[in-house]
């Protein structure tokens, strides 16, 4: 007899009928009461067993983390904490669990010590919750694309240019580190390479996804991209999930309706296929939050604060405006921001993206026409304005709590003005021909945008450490399991 999974069982109506579970242990109490997990669910199934008729070996193996199989009756629970349980007539052990050593005994861990154990948290409640919710975000994206007619493209891992001038890239080698070949000025001579050249592993997808655009009209890119960037915040990983489209004919107001419209796409659908474990990550942000001082606790709960996002149309606004507001802001006039604005051209901080969110237009906000000085040298150039600054169409959304979610622009379809940005910000031509090969043969006007899948995952569980959202997390000096 086919087991049947506890998600379905714990939502049955009909009684009495045997079924088998199986599943590992999260908790054995009184001899009797089984709590069982088998992943399909954030919540157990509890089995009852009859201690009098089951062999007193089998009662010591039912240990917190080991593996079971139990036949029995489903019927309705008269205890509290849970409507159905399975009345045990067999139970055997398909995995032995040590309980001296298993590390998740059944008690509350911080989120630091589940770190520790990244291999063995996917078995805790919050953790379900996560990745159940991650991969509902993860099948939407390629829904919302899929429905709209784009073309899902694998843009390469290893590449050959840094284009994105994002900072420092992993390189990848099969020199021998300890003796590379080197040139007659002492140089490393790449030549010998696999690849016969210095490659990295890829910071973004987008320029050959700009290649795409120009034959398929829509395309889009999901995958692993990586930063040696050596920072330990909350906010950074070396190895993170990016989804890139790139839209041939699409200007920056094609641009910011796509991206508002696939973010409220698949925040919808996690809230709606992942009712319970939102939820449950509610309830848990809640308590965390209990402990923080009250006016560092948030407005709003998780679920008002997704539908928040659902119910409001961004608020668009130029850099120039955004700039004047937070001049005038009281904290920028009491000195409370760490980074005080008092110039045109600065590049916003979190804080201050914050700020324009949360307390003055009370709404995510797409922020655009940013200073060309402080944008990468593929944007679009607008024409000077009166004051005789240069601007790029750039727009970035800001969410609640987060800040930047999206990063994009209309890109410059001009091959002058392309290479003139790209001679003055020192990036060679001859290395990026393939590139400026899609402004010379049928150039047209071209769109696209950045969607860091993590902090899209951060923001939709309400969890506070991007190590929290991906599974095995990749920071500097760390690269366990």
């Amino acid at each position: 007899m086919e087991h049947t999974r506890i998600k379905e069982l714990l939502n049955a109506t009909e009684f009495g009928k045997e079924v088998v579970v199986k599943g590992w242990v999260r908790t054995f109490r009184n001899n009797q009461f089984i709590a069982i997990n088998d992943g399909s669910s954030i919540n157990n199934i509890q089995a009852v067993v009859d201690f009098e008729n089951t062999p007193e070996d089998i009662l010591k193996r039912i240990t917190t983390g080991a593996a079971v199989r139990v036949k029995g009756q489903l019927i309705e629970s008269l205890g509290k904490g849970q409507k159905v349980e399975v009345k045990a007539t067999e139970v055997s052990i398909i995995g032995d669990s040590d309980p001296e050593k298993y590390p998740l005994q059944p008690k509350k861990h911080s989120l630091e010590f589940l770190r520790e154990i990244a291999h063995l948290r996917f078995r805790t409640g919050t953790f379900n919750a996560v990745f159940k919710v991650r991969n509902a975000l993860a099948f939407a994206v390629h829904k919302f694309f899929q429905e709209n007619d784009f073309v899902y493209m694998h843009t390469p891992i290893i590449t050959g240019s840094d284009a994105e001038g994002a900072g420092e890239m992993f390189q990848v080698t099969t020199l021998d580190l300890k003796n590379p070949p080197r040139k007659e000025n002492g140089e490393i001579d790449f030549k010998e390479d696999f690849f016969g050249k210095s490659t990295n592993l890829t910071v973004s997808g987008q320029l050959e996804g700009e290649l795409g655009a120009m034959a398929f009209g829509n395309i889009y890119t999901f995958g692993p991209t990586f930063r040696a960037e050596n920072s330990n915040t909350t906010r950074h990983l070396a190895e993170f999930w990016m989804i890139e489209p790139e839209m041939a004919f699409y200007e920056l107001e094609d641009n910011m309706d796509l991206a508002e419209a696939l973010l409220k796409y698949v925040i919808k659908y996690a809230l709606e296929t992942c009712p319970e474990e939102i939820e449950f990550l509610k309830s848990r942000l809640l308590e965390e939050e209990k402990s923080k001082p009250a006016a560092e606790r948030s407005e709003l709960n998780l679920v008002e604060k997704l539908n928040f996002v659902l119910a409001n149309d961004f608020e668009r606004v130029t850099y120039t405006d955004a700039v004047e507001i937070l001049k005038r802001s009281k904290p920028n006039q009491k000195k409370q921001f760490k980074y005080l604005i008092d110039d045109w051209g600065a590049d916003l901080q979190s804080e201050h993206e914050r700020y324009l969110v949360e307390k003055h237009f009370k709404k995510p906000v797409i922020l655009t026409d940013y200073p060309r000085e402080i944008k990468s040298f593929y944007m679009k150039q607008n024409e000077p304005d009166a004051q005789g600054r240069n601007t790029v169409r750039a727009m970035d959304i800001l969410f609640p709590g987060i800040g930047e979610m999206v990063g994009g622009s209309q890109r410059e379809e001009n091959l002058d003005r392309l290479l003139a940005r790209m001679a003055e910000v020192g990036i060679p031509a001859e290395e990026m021909e393939w590139f400026l090969d899609t402004r010379r043969f049928g150039s047209v006007p071209h769109s696209g945008f950045g969607v860091g899948f993590e902090r899209l995952v951060l923001f939709t569980t309400g969890m506070t450490n991007i190590r929290d959202v991906i599974p095995f997390p990749r920071t500097p000096k760390n690269a366990e399991f």
